[in-house]
């Protein structure tokens, strides 16, 4: 009787605490969430009901580190609800500091051979003076990419977000030859530093894997936790804004600036929109530069 009482209590308490929100879903585990006046203490255990209705107590360390574990192939597929993501390059303040460049070969495990982005040399005219412009994947709203992927490697989410799963990827290629942008590259060999415990994900893009392609993601993994892609965070002179077109907002790391506004009053455009792709990346005319061109600093990689 007093085993049947004791249950019964248990199921009560859980269900306030259901009705009370203070539980918390992390892949199929629901955490009992520890109140905000409780000290966290070294080996403190957390109560966990697995899917098939069982409390297990396990480490608050732990529960930390699974939270940190990237989206599966399958969960990688769904957009985040309700965002649309798009990107503002401002031609007029970039002065090819590559941080964004370097970063992104970081987070990324990249090679220098095989960047996801590349700050390409541009003069409109043979009267116009040369700028910088970076480049990586538009994410494309009609992407043709996606059309001619054979195995259903190459897919695009409903937030936007165009993502590549390379245990689908049979390095056909088709991609790439399909992407007017050249913004995919080739994995011919397996990079450096590789940790073969690591689960792979589509949203980090990592671990690569060899005969498969690789592209810009707009790095799904930090937005999952509210942070800016490594390129905006890393840019030293605010080139890059990043944000939702539902929302009509989007920032640099530094200001925080509207969508709409900022394309209508600076004539914002979106590269070979000709060709009906509909990229999500907007850019901004290289007028009124903050820097001047200066070749010598593209060599160097100065900041």
């Amino acid at each position: 009787m007093e085993n049947k009482n004791s249950n019964a209590s248990s199921r009560r308490n859980f269900i306030k605490k259901i009705a009370s929100g203070s539980l918390i879903t992390v892949s199929g585990l629901t955490i009992y969430s520890v109140s905000s006046c409780e000290k966290s203490t070294e080996g403190e255990k957390a109560t966990l009901l697995t899917p098939d209705g069982k409390l297990v107590q396990v480490l608050k360390s732990e529960i930390e580190s699974f939270e940190q574990l990237p989206a599966s192939p399958k969960e990688s597929r769904k957009g985040i609800p309700g965002k649309k993501f798009v990107m503002v390059v401002d031609l007029a303040k970039c002065k090819n500091a590559r941080k964004c460049v370097k970063h992104c070969d970081k987070h990324h495990n990249l090679t220098p051979d095989r960047p996801y982005i590349k700050v390409l040399e541009m003069k409109d005219n043979e009267k116009s003076a040369p700028y910088w412009m970076p480049k990586k994947c538009f994410q494309c709203d009609n992407p043709p990419c996606v059309k001619v992927c054979p195995v259903g490697a190459t897919f695009k989410r409903t937030d936007g977000i165009v993502l590549i799963d390379n245990e689908r990827c049979i390095g056909c290629r088709f991609c790439m030859a399909a992407c007017p942008y050249s913004a995919r590259i080739f994995n011919w060999a397996t990079p450096p530093n590789v940790d073969e415990n690591l689960s792979y994900s589509p949203e980090t893009s990592i671990p690569s894997k060899i005969g498969t392609v690789g592209k810009c993601d707009f790095c799904p993994d930090m937005i999952r936790k509210d942070k800016l892609p490594h390129c905006i965070t890393a840019c030293p002179n605010g080139v890059l804004y990043f944000g939702d077109e539902i929302d009509d907002t989007v920032t640099n790391g530094e200001e925080t600036l509207r969508l709409s506004t900022l394309l209508r009053e600076k004539a914002g455009y979106r590269y070979l929109e000709e060709l009906g792709t509909k990229p999500r990346v907007y850019y901004l005319p290289p007028v009124d530069r903050l820097f001047p061109f200066n070749k010598e600093n593209a060599k160097k990689g100065a900041s």
